[in-house]
């Protein structure tokens, strides 16, 4: 086919997917909110959930006994208060009359015990007890040696008390999560492993229909206990290509968008666009993993000089963006209540002084990386600024599975990853990255060893006062910068875009803050 009847062909298909796509506006459903969703999700039963495509559509169904606010402090959901005894142990909830689960009956405190034994239970296989297992016993009820969970237990139909094995500081964050939903026993029951295409919950929202790897239909529930939504439903449209969705979105199809690294730019100086963009920084943190357990990067020199030998700034307001702000430490910085100062900056003659100190120039280290094109970008600068320095660099690819597959079993030097909080709370950058008896899938992928991190870690677990906490994670996290398992660059900022007619919509910088009921049409 020669060029000219090749160009041809592609703008008569380009046409003819514009014009289809074009008249799927017309199939809009009035008063409902379209979203886009990357990936299908793999459940909406909050014992299974662990992705947040799942999380963000389970937080519009369900609710829990306590949520974040605006400031991501903890506000009463399902629990109207509660109190908590000085010793830390004991925690009792007083529940809200008249909150309806959507088949319409009440919830009670021991729909809550089911719920949380749920999650225990091994039948239940969930992916998710680590959220639970601070329970007094409930070790036991998992391994089978007791019959009840010990810690969990009804007062009354309103009142229900939690105790705990050792007292746990982000206890009642974890508490936020989507695992500690409440769902009923009886339609669990009816529809067994079909639950999680058939929830049931207590949220603004209801499942009216899901159809895999097209869409889900979300409808406002009339009765709703809480703020109720603005807009009659949302509709999750599944789309796994950046560029449809963002030719949907100009199209009108589609009304919020996370704006692909690829259209940024484009947006950010659109003169129509650019006043549509919300952004907020996110709790996260994005870092270069250095293997711990094995050469190069066993010796600590090797560490250090890595971390002179890049220039993440440069980085950071090149390739990136500014999408984000320099990290000097793990903990993101909106979290941090304390100082933490950068020790290590560019510096390559510093780099290549301990590297040749050390004996190690010429050698030749693997770095690891996903098939994204923005992180190819990034590592090969990364290799470019190794390889100044005296030491070459090998950046193998692989899909995501495969990827998370070799790191959790320690086999790449180097790697590039992100982590995201799961509650706000610093102990969830400090426990499942650096202590070590979380080596591997646990979340301490460098498999860095240090005791004196372990035991401040656990004792700021265990402080019962705010201030002796952080004191522990500030002497914790001063300790890992020092040692450098990580290069550590930046703390992601996220943005979206919206259609000109949505209004009051907001930004969360955790999915599970978003019941969906504030963004109108």
């Amino acid at each position: 086919m020669n060029l000219k009847n090749s160009i041809n062909l592609l703008l008569v298909t380009c046409y003819s997917l514009l014009v289809l796509t074009a008249c799927s506006s017309q199939n809009r459903l009035d008063g409902y909110i379209y979203y886009r969703l990357n990936t299908n999700p793999t459940t909406l039963d909050p014992a299974l959930i662990v992705d947040v495509t799942g999380g963000s559509i389970s937080a519009k169904l369900f609710n829990g006994l306590v949520r974040l606010g605006d400031d991501l402090s903890i506000q009463p959901d399902i629990a109207k208060n509660w109190s908590i005894s000085r010793d830390g142990l004991t925690y009792i909830f007083k529940l809200r009359y008249g909150v309806y689960f959507s088949n319409k009956r009440e919830v009670k405190s021991y729909d809550f015990k089911y719920s949380f034994k749920r999650i225990l239970d091994p039948k239940t296989r969930s992916p998710n007890t680590w959220v639970l297992e601070k329970i007094l016993c409930a070790d036991d009820f998992m391994k089978g040696r007791a019959g009840d969970v010990k810690g969990i237990r009804v007062i009354d139909d309103y009142t229900l008390e939690i105790r705990l094995k050792k007292p746990f500081s982000p206890f009642l964050s974890l508490l936020t999560m989507t695992a500690a939903y409440v769902v009923p026993q009886e339609e669990v029951d009816r529809w067994g492993p079909d639950f999680s295409s058939h929830p049931v919950g207590t949220g603004p929202f209801v499942l009216k229909e899901w159809l895999p790897n097209r869409e889900l239909k979300l409808e406002k529930r009339e009765g709703y206990f809480d703020v109720p939504a603005n807009v009659k439903g949302i509709i999750y449209r599944i789309i796994p290509e950046d560029l449809t969705t963002v030719t949907e979105f100009e199209l009108g199809n589609l009304d919020v968008i996370t704006i692909p690294v690829s259209e940024y730019s484009r947006y950010k100086n659109h003169p129509k666009r650019q006043g549509l963009i919300s952004s907020i920084k996110g709790l996260n943190t994005y870092y270069l993993g250095l293997n711990c357990s094995k050469p190069p990067f066993n010796n600590l020199s090797l560490r250090k000089a890595t971390n002179y030998a890049i220039d993440r700034e440069k980085i950071l307001h090149t390739i990136y963006e500014r999408r984000g702000r320099l990290a000097s430490g793990p903990v993101p910085d909106i979290m941090r209540k304390w100082d933490m100062p950068s020790y290590y900056e560019y510096n390559p003659e510093r780099a290549r002084e301990l590297i040749k100190k050390e004996g190690l120039d010429g050698i030749t280290i693997n770095l690891y990386i996903t098939a994204d094109q923005e992180v190819i970008d990034i590592a090969e600068v990364i290799q470019s600024y190794i390889r100044a320095v005296g030491i070459d660099i090998k950046i193998k690819q692989l899909e995501w599975s495969a990827y998370k597959e070799a790191i959790n079993k320690g086999e790449p030097d180097m790697f590039y990853l992100s982590w995201w909080a799961d509650y706000p709370d610093p102990e969830n950058f400090l426990f499942p990255l650096f202590h070590s008896s979380n080596h591997g899938a646990g979340g301490n992928r460098t498999r860095y060893i240090n005791l004196t991190v372990d035991s401040l870690i656990e004792k700021g677990q265990h402080a019962l006062d705010q201030k002796t906490r952080d004191s522990y994670y500030r002497q914790a996290e001063e300790i890992i910068v020092k040692e450098v398992p990580w290069v550590i660059f930046w703390h992601r900022t996220d943005f979206t875009i919206r259609q000109p007619w949505i209004k009051n919509y907001k930004i969360y910088p955790i999915y599970s803050m978003d019941k969906g009921t504030e963004v109108s049409l």
